[in-house]
């Protein structure tokens, strides 16, 4: 049973500069919860149970936010809120959460490094701290992959179909289709131009790796941007083993950039019970 998983939280986040000149981007709100605790709550309802979360020495913000805070529980519990002190209480419930400092910002090949000791010899899942993934079912897109670990014995990687005009921002796989979900995985290229990518399958900010991987990360060489690219480890890795993709059920919301952040609270926005007819008021009155 997969029971481990790393949550790189160390970059910068330019994209959102000023806002994450303080705080991290994966703090930055989707409505009232941070996007991390969404990654968090992802990888809970996955069966997941000790997570290592990759930080730089400028986000202490990150562990405060895991942190349990008696005095903030007790003034809840005397002003009777008792639902948003629930909500406080479940942001690390039932999990182990631990916490790695990334020295220098060399990619994230390197972010994952870190988690040699943490992982030992388990499989293990990554799931970057910027980015929300729903399902389109009542299983999240963590636990459609370890579906897909558990019958293949292998690793494998989430899947989205991108415009063909922006494969240059993600990983991209070269792969065989075997059902119209399920790929095995030929070759992987970070960040290709239009003209050099394979496909249009980028791989989704989840992962389900083999120990193995750190083997391969020691053996890559500083690639894309002068940074270790996992997707480099992972080609490496693909000379020796299988790796399969997984065109998950669901809808990615990737809040690093201005746009998506705004559509993203805007769609979360339209979905809260509390909030949905007076957002639409607004939006019909614009």
């Amino acid at each position: 049973m997969l029971r481990k998983a790393i949550i790189p939280a160390a970059g910068i986040g330019t994209r959102m500069l000023p806002a994450t000149k303080a705080v991290p981007k994966e703090l930055i709100p989707v409505l009232d919860k941070p996007v991390i605790q969404y990654v968090v709550e992802e990888a809970r309802a996955a069966g997941i149970r000790d997570i290592l979360i990759v930080i730089n020495k400028d986000k202490p913000a990150i562990r405060d936010h895991f942190r349990k805070k008696e005095s903030l529980e007790l003034f809840l519990e005397e002003k009777n809120k008792l639902e948003t002190l629930e909500n406080i209480r479940n942001i690390n419930r039932g999990l182990q959460i631990e916490y790695a400092f990334q020295e220098e910002m060399n990619g994230l090949g390197d972010a994952i490094r870190y988690g040699r000791d943490f992982v030992g010899d388990e499989a293990f899942a990554v799931l970057l701290g910027d980015t929300i993934l729903r399902s389109g079912n009542s299983d999240p897109v963590l636990g459609q992959l370890i579906e897909v670990f558990e019958e293949k014995q292998a690793a494998v990687v989430a899947l989205e179909e991108v415009p063909g005009a922006i494969v240059h921002r993600y990983g991209v796989i070269d792969g065989r289709a075997l059902t119209d979900r399920l790929f095995e995985i030929n070759g992987l290229i970070e960040k290709p131009s239009v003209d050099d990518a394979p496909s249009n399958l980028a791989i989704a900010s989840r992962y389900i790796l083999t120990p193995d991987i750190f083997t391969a990360l020691e053996k890559t060489s500083r690639g894309y941007n002068n940074e270790i690219q996992l997707t480099d480890a992972m080609s490496l890795l693909l000379q020796k083993q299988a790796i399969y993709g997984w065109r998950f059920e669901g809808q990615r919301f990737d809040v690093g950039n201005k746009l998506g952040f705004i559509k993203t609270n805007l769609l979360f926005g339209l979905e809260d019970p509390g909030l949905k007819e007076e957002l639409k008021k607004w939006i019909r009155e614009l």
